[in-house]
């Protein structure tokens, strides 16, 4: 429907939108639900998420496990803080690459488009050095192939 946009706020912000061709509900039950978030939440191609657990309500554990065809890996722990069913998620997470990175506080919205959602992702990083080193890791492209993966689904 829509390419993502990323642009970035003072200095630990980076925003995400996205529009996609289907109601709240369902892009919100995408993000929530571990048997869909295994299907679209991989990346760039080649890569698969063996392990995703997905608690979603308030407290509730995540953590997703990828691997790649080349033995390559790596993993994102965290926990959800609050949670509005198909209007808003609020989680935190942390990388680890193999090392752990600094939390990323993260809020994603799902707003009603027309006959479609436009989504915000809002990501709040600990630090300026943080956030650079997180946009260059590529994030921008392994996201947008995961929601065109998602889009696909809907």
């Amino acid at each position: 429907m829509s390419k993502l946009t990323v642009k970035t706020e003072g200095d630990t912000h980076v925003v995400v939108t996205r529009r996609f061709a289907a109601p709240p509900e369902a892009v919100y039950r995408a993000h929530t639900d571990p048997k869909l978030l295994q299907k679209w939440l991989l990346g760039p191609e080649g890569w698969s998420m063996p392990v995703c657990i997905s608690e979603a309500k308030p407290g509730g554990k995540i953590r997703y496990e990828w691997t790649n065809r080349k033995g390559g890996g790596f993993h994102l722990t965290g926990e959800y803080v609050e949670l509005e069913p198909y209007s808003r998620i609020v989680h935190v997470e942390r990388m680890f690459l193999p090392d752990r990175t600094p939390d990323n506080h993260v809020e994603t919205r799902f707003d009603a488009d027309g006959t479609g959602t436009l989504m915000t992702v809002r990501m709040t990083l600990s630090d300026a050095k943080t956030r650079a080193a997180m946009l260059s890791t590529g994030m921008e492209k392994g996201m947008e192939a995961s929601y065109v993966r998602l889009e696909g689904m809907l």
